[in-house]
Order: structure tokens, then sequence, then C-alpha cells
């Protein structure tokens, strides 16, 4: 099993800057919005973008919150294995606002398809959104598509795209895991 490192640091940084900047330009000054980052990876994004907004941006207040998805996975019953759920802590009311789903890599949609079920158990969202670090283009099993993108890769299934944070794994970057056949 083979890494390549296909973004780095710098990269990454400016690939969430851009992103701020395009929520700024749709979400104004958040008043209206929650940032719904999804468990494990989805956190370290929303962690990273809210801290550039406010620093960098001067956004003072932006709601997020964490949404596990675990149990509302159509293939959870398939995987191998004890399953882990992660921790759901959305402390506003998402009735009537505007939420923005924040994962890391988008690859088949499944993931994404599971966080529009699991909020709804939180209200019903005047509209729902996706922000996508990484989005894995060709790889899609559902319709779903990114409203805000960091990067496209191109990648084939054998390969997994792994985003690094300095924060959790000691650097920032993006890799590309070759998987041999």
């Amino acid at each position: 099993m083979s890494k390549r490192e296909i973004i780095d640091a710098r990269e990454l940084n400016i690939a969430l800057n851009r992103l701020c900047c395009k929520l700024i330009e749709n979400h104004g000054d958040f008043s209206n919005s929650i940032l719904i980052g999804l468990q494990p990876r989805g956190v370290q994004v929303v962690d990273r973008l809210v801290k550039l907004l406010k620093e960098t941006y001067g956004v003072t207040e932006v709601r997020t919150g964490k949404l596990d998805i675990t149990f509302f996975r159509d293939d959870f019953r398939r995987r191998p294995g004890h399953l882990q759920p992660n921790r759901t802590q959305i402390d506003h009311l998402v009735e009537d606002q505007r939420v923005v789903f924040v994962d890391d890599v988008l690859y088949t949609g499944r993931s994404i398809r599971a966080a529009m079920d699991a909020i709804l158990s939180y209200g019903r969202p005047a509209k729902m959104e996706l922000l996508t670090l990484i989005d894995r283009r060709f790889s899609r099993d559902l319709p779903i598509q990114p409203d805000y993108k960091g990067r496209q890769v191109d990648s084939i299934a054998s390969q997994r795209v792994e985003v690094l944070w300095e924060e959790v794994d000691g650097r920032d970057a993006v890799v590309l895991t070759e998987n041999p056949s």
C-alpha cells in the first residue's frame, strides 16, 4: 500500500479560505445558518472553517453542530464488527434554518443521504446545503453534488482519499492511498 500527498498544507489552506469566502457570500452574517460537521472527520473541517471565519474574516457568530449518521446509513448492518457511533451535538434549533452539512471527502453520497435523514430528527431546515473539502467526483452511487467544494480529486474505487489535520494527524495534507489489487 503506497501513499502519495496530492494536496499540501498551503494548498489546503487556500481551499479553506476560498470556502470561507463562498460561505460569506451566500450566508452573510450566518444569523439563519448552522454549519453541521459530519462525524468524525467533518468536524475538523468545521472547526478550521470557523477559526478562519472569526480570525481572518471577522465573522463573530457562527453556529455549529456535530452529527453522527452511523445508524442512518443504508449499509450499517452490512459492516463487519461492532459499530462505534460518535456523539451528536446540536445545540440549536434547525427548524427553518439554512443547514450546511460539512464533510471532508464526498465519495458515494451515501453519508450525505444519511445526514439528510438524520437532521430531520431535529426539525425541518429551510434549506440544506453541502460543503465538502474534497470531491471525488466520479464515484457517486447517489445523485448528490456539493454546493461548495474545496478541490476535486479524480480517483478510482481502489484508492482512498484522506484529509490529514495538524491537530489530529500531525500535519495538514490530503493523501491518496493506493490499495494493491
